[in-house]
């Protein structure tokens, strides 16, 4: 009757390896460290600069527990903060000899301390969030009426370029802030524009007066479209401060939306807030330039001759010298989308692009005058330019879809495309709040979160015991369990774990023993109406499990919606809420029966349990627990 097969136990047992190994890294602690990523799309981190680390570092006589290549980063472990600082003054000096033009990023860091045989099964510590794990907090305020007078610049040269192929004659177009005159000589030609921007231009709404002998159509953004464009500009910011962020290697960068115009950033870890800062202001810009093909240009290239005029010398990829026409085709403005791919017939890596209006025209008239020779994608940071790529132009490009190839890998395909997508900020931002928490900070946080689920799991493990004496040791074993587990699956989501979540541990571990009472209840109900003892045990499992489930659901909704509405606290709240409540009904109901089945199932003339006092209410006596 209480009796568990062999599948059953072998699932608990796996469970629990699982929950230990993924739960013990957390225990290690976290080592400062140096981590060093490439500030460049053209300077790759490989194999060559792990090398180059690891001989500056030789060479400055330090040495590092632990020097990896993990993804797009190098990462150098040390013992203490001095060494650290010493060993990113080294790698500095070894990797940017130019400070003005910096290649690398070298930020400090914080690595965990497990071994690396945990960390070959991919067992990582829980991410900490700000509070716990200290680092840096900014909010950006984002300059819509910027965005706003961009689009409108925007609109102004596309409604130029419309008029221009309708052959209709305007006395000149001028951006005046966020709207956009143009005039006309005629009643006749103005309602001839007025007509082309409502049917081509479905952002812009149109108002018409004479001024003197002139006639005036003034354009401007409808408010649903200029709140639009302000949504865009917003989400195009939040993806390349993602972008950015990642060369720092923050672990779970908070990254999201206050208000209309504002963005919270937050960096747990990050140590170099003048560097973090450096990061969140770069700003990139992308221009698409006809490469220089003359006999005097080649020249240029190889050294043995001057820049022609009209003309500029930059660096490829490569380190190869490509001589650049000065004169700008397209900028990153009438990029839409940029996606990696294949080429069809020769499978080679591309980019495709895709152009607005303005863009897709402009780009098929050069096309078509240009074939075979080839374009070049200039990225500007910090007022240098580099060529990210040169492809050839194969044949003319219209309806503002674009392929361009030509030497890239895959690698290379994908870093250009991510770039064009969000290479620069759609509006300008500013920092208008910073803070700074320290790591002392964050610990003493945290000795007080672990503290209150540890003393909180006691409280309620000695009165589970008392009261449900044997019973309550079950429980209490399954409450642990449940706290492993936990933690164990917060570890493999990499999930952030911050001090609304640590509340959230300590509520769930009350909500978690809720089951146990239940089915110790429920089992002291049966043997008080006189079931034998293994029956009593069957019948207060069975019969407990829907109150459990319906209750668990009822809980899980309410954590669902906090997951789903809530932001920041809440949502780190919600999410331990959430999977504690889901690991509860495993070790509050399977594992736990699993003991009681493995300790009781055998003894077939069970006579009692130890599960403390049993009233029996009709004639006032009491049954002693064995």
């Amino acid at each position: 009757m209480n009796r568990y097969p062999i599948w059953k136990y072998a699932i608990i047992v796996i469970a629990l390896v699982v929950g230990i190994l993924y739960t013990l890294p957390n225990f290690f602690g976290e080592a400062p460290a140096v981590q060093v990523s490439s500030a460049k799309v053209a300077i790759k981190v490989d194999r060559s600069t792990q090398t180059r680390v690891e001989e500056a570092l030789k060479t400055a006589g330090l040495a590092a527990d632990l020097v990896t290549l993990d993804g797009a980063s190098v990462k150098a472990r040390f013992d203490s903060t001095e060494v650290q600082l010493k060993a990113k003054d080294a790698i500095q000096k070894a990797l940017i000899p130019d400070p003005a033009n910096p290649g690398y990023v070298v930020a400090l860091n914080l690595l965990s301390r497990s071994p690396a045989w945990l960390t070959a099964l991919h067992a990582f510590p829980m991410y900490l969030g700000l509070d716990l794990r200290g680092g840096v907090h900014f909010m950006l305020q984002v300059d819509m009426q910027a965005a706003l007078t961009k689009k409108a610049e925007s609109l102004a040269g596309d409604i130029r370029t419309s008029l221009r192929e309708k052959n209709v004659r305007h006395s000149g177009i001028n951006r005046n802030a966020q709207t956009i005159e143009v005039r006309f000589r005629d009643a006749a030609t103005l309602n001839e524009a007025k007509a082309i921007i409502q049917d081509q231009f479905a952002d812009l709404q149109t108002v018409d007066a004479p001024d003197g002998t002139d006639y005036k159509l003034t354009a401007s953004i409808k408010p649903e479209a200029a709140r639009r464009v302000q949504d865009q500009s917003l989400k195009q910011n939040i993806t390349t401060l993602h972008n950015r962020i990642n060369e720092l290697g923050v672990a779970e960068p908070v990254i999201q939306q206050q208000g209309l115009d504002r963005i919270v950033v937050q960096l747990p870890g990050v140590q170099d807030t003048a560097k973090a800062k450096d990061i969140l202001g770069r700003t990139a810009t992308l221009e698409v330039r006809m490469v220089d093909e003359s006999s005097e240009a080649r020249a240029a290239e190889s050294g043995t001759g001057s820049v022609p005029f009209g003309s500029e010398r930059f660096l490829e990829t490569s380190g190869q010298p490509v001589i650049v026409k000065k004169q700008v085709i397209l900028t990153g403005e009438n990029l839409t989308d940029a996606q990696p791919g294949f080429d069809s017939q020769t499978q080679e890596a591309v980019v495709n692009l895709t152009l607005d209006a303005k863009g897709a025209r402009i780009f098929r008239d050069v096309t078509r005058e240009s074939i075979g020779k080839r374009m070049a994608i200039v990225l500007f940071e910090k007022g240098k330019g580099e060529v990210v790529t040169a492809p050839v132009i194969r044949s003319e490009i219209s309806g503002g879809r674009v392929q361009i190839s030509g030497r890239m890998t895959t690698v290379e395909a994908h870093d250009t495309s991510l770039l064009l997508r969000a290479g620069s900020l759609a509006a300008p931002m500013e920092i208008i709040e910073e803070t700074t928490i320290g790591p002392s900070l964050g610990a003493e946080n945290i000795a007080k979160g672990f503290n209150s689920v540890t003393y909180g799991f006691a409280a309620v493990a000695v009165f589970m015991c008392m009261y449900y004496m044997l019973f309550g040791v079950f429980s209490s074993i399954a409450l642990a369990v449940n706290l492993l587990l936990l933690v164990a699956v917060l570890s493999m989501l990499q999930a952030t774990l911050t001090l609304p979540g640590m509340a959230a541990m300590a509520l769930v571990l009350g909500m978690a023993i809720d089951a146990n009472v239940l089915i110790n209840e429920r089992v002291r109900e049966e043997l008080r109406n006189g079931a034998s003892a293994q029956a009593a045990i069957h019948a207060g499992y069975d019969r407990a499990w829907a109150t459990i489930l319906d209750s668990n659901v009822t809980t899980l909704i309410a954590g669902l919606a906090l997951l789903t509405f809530g932001s920041g606290p809440v949502r780190g709240f919600a999410v331990v809420h959430v999977l504690g409540i889901l690991t509860s009904m495993f070790s509050g109901v399977f594992f736990s029966r699993g003991l009681v089945n493995l300790w009781y199932g055998r003894q077939n003339k069970l006579k009692s349990v130890s599960i403390g006092t049993v009233w029996r209410p009709e004639s006032g006596t009491q049954v002693k627990p064995s």
